[in-house]
């Protein structure tokens, strides 16, 4: 399927999701969350409180197109995972992604943007999806659907900032000090959020589990 064809096909109109109403912010966190940890909370709970979300949805995606799928754990069990990790009220996990045509972010933003009319949605990225942006199907689509917030994270900040995309979007960045507008703002509209950061990562995660006993003395 071609890019283009991806931000026209979407799937089941029954696919489920949280409830939402015009007028109120929501910031969308996607990613395979294989396993979650304490960064996706951390990084959640920031955002809620410097972009003034009322709520942030856990987009767990059934498969990221640009990863290998060896280790992934199956979807059921990174959704229990995510219901079991998350405690905020104001944070909620879905797997909307499995209901539509295609795991292609631009598919997921451009449905939830028409079936919610009037909500001020903000896609949440890390600093490592922002190096790695121009590779995304419709990555510029993606830019002008919606505002997104880039969160940093170790090591990534220099790399990611001076990555095509960043480069391309750049006078669309906002100050992090004005990070409470974003999600009012017209895209395209971006800002990197400078946060408290985290070495907990999926990949070390799933790495540390493999690891025989005699592997970790």
């Amino acid at each position: 399927m071609s890019a283009r064809l991806l931000s026209q096909s979407f799937g089941s109109l029954a696919a489920r999701t949280p409830p939402a109403q015009p007028g109120q912010r929501i910031g969308l966190l996607g990613g395979s969350f294989n396993p979650p940890h304490r960064a996706h909370v951390a990084i959640s709970e920031e955002a809620l409180k410097r972009l003034g979300l009322d709520e942030i949805w856990w987009l767990v995606s059934p498969g990221n197109p640009l990863k290998n799928h060896d280790d992934l754990a199956p979807l059921a069990e990174r959704l229990a995972a995510c219901r079991k990790l998350v405690t905020h009220p104001r944070i909620k996990v879905t797997a909307v992604e499995a209901s539509l045509s295609s795991p292609a972010t631009v598919v997921t933003l451009t449905f939830l943007k028409r079936r919610f009319r009037g909500v001020h949605f903000v896609w949440i990225m890390g600093g490592d999806n922002l190096a790695g942006f121009h590779r995304w199907a419709e990555w510029r689509r993606i830019a002008s659907e919606m505002p997104f917030v880039v969160a940093d994270r170790p090591l990534w900040r220099l790399k990611s900032l001076s990555a095509p995309a960043a480069r391309a979007l750049a006078r669309y960045r906002v100050d992090d000090r004005d990070a409470g507008t974003l999600a009012l703002r017209r895209p395209p509209a971006w800002t990197y959020l400078t946060l408290r950061l985290s070495n907990e990562s999926s990949t070390e995660i799933r790495a540390s589990s493999r690891k025989t006993p005699s592997a970790s003395k």
